[in-house]
């Protein structure tokens, strides 16, 4: 059995859709946690971060005519910014300070 053909790579994207992409990858490239214990919050922001850029292409992709593109970037960057990457330690954050004496 011969292997599939590989599809010819597309040319570039339409900016309208690279600006999208661009988008959703700042959108869920977000630091990650530095222990265990931040985790969940961590998973808290990306799922609600996941939950609108799922939301944006969907919208994208229902929409026939292609005007939405544009919008739908504008309106995924605000949504993401109401669930900004806080309220956990990030990965490579030195540790808290704590006054001289040594944590144990």
């Amino acid at each position: 059995m011969s292997k599939p053909a590989v599809p010819a790579a597309p040319g570039p994207l339409p900016e309208d859709v690279a600006a999208l992409l661009r988008v959703v990858v700042e959108g869920l490239d977000i630091p990650a946690p530095a222990t265990v214990g931040d985790a969940e919050q961590f998973r808290a922001v990306l799922d609600r971060r996941v939950m609108h850029v799922v939301v944006a292409i969907e919208g994208v992709l229902n929409d026939s005519t292609g005007v939405r593109l544009e919008w739908t970037a504008d309106y995924l960057r605000r949504k993401l910014t109401e669930h900004p990457p806080t309220g956990y330690r990030v990965w490579g954050d030195p540790p808290p300070q704590t006054g001289g004496e040594v944590e144990r």
